[in-house]
């Protein structure tokens, strides 16, 4: 993927990013289960959000649970498939691959 595309791409995951803790902070239980799993407290999520890896995390712990998966993407219209491939591309590669 050419450079502008693929940081297109980045941004539109963000984009969802964003929108998904817009989704999770419009619940209480969810946004407290999100807190409570994040360790972050009310006060400092702002600052958090403007953190590297944020954006991953917080699509990470909505596809981590097939019903904030169904619930976002039926909210944004869009297709659970696309919450998962935002938040692989947000991720980048596995901590874990090297090359041996």
């Amino acid at each position: 993927m050419r450079g502008s595309a693929l940081e297109n791409q980045i941004e539109k995951a963000e984009t969802l990013a964003f929108v998904a803790l817009g989704f999770l902070a419009a619940d209480e239980d969810r946004l407290n289960a999100f807190l409570a799993v994040s360790g972050l407290d009310p006060g400092a999520l702002r600052e958090a959000a403007a953190e590297p890896g944020f954006a991953a995390g917080v699509l990470d712990y909505v596809c981590s649970d097939d019903q904030l998966v169904l619930g976002l993407a039926a909210q944004e219209n869009v297709t659970p498939e696309s919450i998962g491939a935002a938040q692989r591309l947000l991720a980048g590669p596995a901590s874990h691959d090297t090359d041996w």
